[in-house]
């Protein structure tokens, strides 16, 4: 018998968006985004980079964009064969195959380029890469081919995030494309 699926709510500033979670296709990123969920880790944390036509991101930032607590680097489940389409959630992370926390972005267009791609480095490829940079030899290849995680999707509230994705944005510091006026996060819980 399958599991029931796990929805939860993302109250923010502009409105609730309700997502359906994927678990079967992405367990160590459910169990990981839900492990911050279940800690209040995204409370009052913001959506510090939207970009029209493309995502909205947060998770990772306050409104003064220090950093919020996160945990240890997640494996990256983006060949799990969900895509990168609108309306999908999947996990942002750094150029390291496995560097993905706690920040998440929720996609407002088919964005294809951020599927896994089957010709990608492999972890062990990035890895002696990485040795080879180390002992001066050459830069190591990033594997930007290997995607981005997709793990559930939106499934009430898509015009709350379409309503996101059309603020002013700003470059603040080192951070491109922040809201002008900040999209706070002010809880994600679990739906029963």
């Amino acid at each position: 018998m399958a599991a029931d699926p796990v929805r939860v709510i993302i109250k923010t500033t502009q409105g609730a968006i309700t997502l359906e979670l994927d678990a079967k296709a992405a367990p160590a990123t459910v169990a990981n985004f839900l492990s911050y969920v279940d800690q209040s880790g995204y409370d009052n944390t913001i959506f510090h980079r939207v970009i029209e036509g493309f995502m909205i991101q947060g998770g990772g930032h306050y409104r003064d964009l220090a950093e919020s607590p996160s945990g240890p680097s997640l494996r990256n489940e983006a060949d799990n064969g969900l895509r990168n389409e609108v309306g999908t959630i999947a996990m942002a992370r750094m150029a390291e195959i496995d560097s993905a926390t706690n920040q998440f972005f929720i996609n407002v267009a088919d964005n294809r380029r951020l599927d896994h791609q089957g010709d990608s480095c492999s972890r062990e490829e990035e890895a002696a890469a990485e040795v080879r940079a180390e002992r001066g030899l050459f830069k190591p290849k990033r594997c930007k081919s290997f995607g981005y995680a997709v793990f559930g999707r939106v499934i009430d509230g898509m015009s709350v995030v379409k309503t996101i994705e059309q603020v002013a944005t700003v470059t603040q510091a080192d951070f491109f494309d922040v809201p002008k006026d900040p999209i706070t996060i002010l809880s994600i819980r679990r739906l029963p």
